[in-house]
């Protein structure tokens, strides 16, 4: 994490600062030996890391460091997990001083005595300058059955003044988080994430639910994001004349996270779309060829995210998958578009290169890369 906060320009007393609140905020597994094999069966990473980093880009400025954790890592219990997580965040509020009040009007909805699903609460800290972090946290829509996830999110959304806000999102195959932003946040988010299998670039295209000429994606722009990051060989102008066959993401399904920051108009003012790469490419080294190609079109500087690679692991980019697990293209209202590469630190366990077939272009060179 040092060598990460490094990489985006924190300074040495902000980097330790943050690396201090992240050992603390995963208690005693922090301490844990990594000869010894994952606490439990953790959802944030493919390897069961408890711990996943990011790096959001945009044009003309530093890159923005964040790390997502579940401190409730290792609780005996799914129950004991979340309350972990709660107590945890409301230490960093009592801490930083910004208030859990949205957070405390929903526990009774994401907290229920025998919670279900793959998770309780995660916590994502976005490292800014001056040591202090944005705080977001993550929540499990199915907490009390699959089947109960969209009533969860209906009345989630209502206590929190966003009547409408249901009604506004795109269809999809399962509601997968529920998240808010706490502390000090410009216009602080209530976001809703869904997953979408087997999902076609068209498909990924009309998922957004922005306002009309008010900072929403263009469906073009969308398909060239989603065949760049999945490696597709397809020219969007031949989809759209009807001259190309489709290719879909059949394996782990795409996400949307779908932002809220006003309750007027009842429609999102952020929308953003995922691809999980390392399941769509056969190694690291190609998946970073692709995010360099992305981070091209919005003239992002690509150094940052390969200085971050080389600070996250020893390893070539050719010898694993799963480093960059998820390339995000994020639109918010008033803002320029965010290029995020979601970066595993792989503790427990590397993948192998997979038998995924190549559509590899000629690798993009970028100064300073290994």
């Amino acid at each position: 994490m040092l060598r990460l906060c490094e990489a985006a320009g924190l300074t040495g007393a902000d980097s330790a600062a943050y690396a201090r609140t992240v050992l603390a905020a995963l208690g005693p597994v922090a301490q844990r030996s990594l000869d010894l094999p994952p606490p439990d069966d953790s959802f944030l990473s493919d390897d069961h890391t408890p711990v996943e980093f990011s790096l959001a880009l945009v044009p003309d400025a530093d890159p923005t460091l964040r790390v997502l954790l579940e401190p409730g890592c290792g609780a005996g219990s799914l129950e004991e997990n979340g309350r972990t997580g709660l107590r945890v965040v409301r230490e960093m509020a009592q801490r930083w001083g910004f208030s859990t009040q949205r957070l405390d009007e929903l526990e009774d909805l994401f907290f229920p005595p025998n919670p279900e699903g793959p998770l309780a609460l995660w916590c994502a800290l976005e490292l800014v300058p001056g040591g202090v972090p944005r705080v977001k946290v993550y929540l499990n829509p199915a907490a009390s059955g699959q089947e109960r996830s969209a009533a969860t999110v209906r009345e989630a959304l209502r206590r929190l003044g966003h009547h409408q806000a249901l009604s506004a999102l795109p269809e999809g195959d399962r509601h997968l988080f529920f998240a808010l932003d706490l502390g000090d946040w410009e216009e602080p988010r209530v976001k809703v994430y869904l997953a979408h299998h087997d999902l076609s670039a068209t498909e990924a295209a009309g998922l957004s639910r922005v306002g009309d000429g008010s900072g929403g994606p263009a469906q073009a722009e969308i398909k060239r994001f989603f065949h760049a990051a999945a490696g597709h060989d397809t020219d969007v102008a031949d989809i759209e004349a009807g001259d190309g066959q489709e290719q879909r993401l059949g394996r782990r399904p795409v996400q949307s996270c779908h932002a809220f920051t006003e309750t007027a108009t009842g429609r999102p003012s952020g929308f953003t779309l995922y691809i999980p790469v390392r399941d769509y490419a056969p190694h690291d080294g190609e998946v970073l060829d692709r995010a360099v190609a992305v981070l091209g079109r919005y003239g992002v500087d690509p150094a940052p995210l390969v200085r971050s690679l080389a600070a996250a692991t020893s390893r070539r980019p050719e010898d694993g998958v799963g480093l960059i697990a998820y390339l995000g293209l994020a639109h918010q209202q008033g803002r320029p578009p965010r290029v995020t590469a979601y970066i595993s630190s792989e503790a427990y366990e590397v993948k192998p290169p997979a038998a995924v077939p190549s559509q590899r272009r000629a690798p993009v060179r970028v100064s300073g890369a290994s």
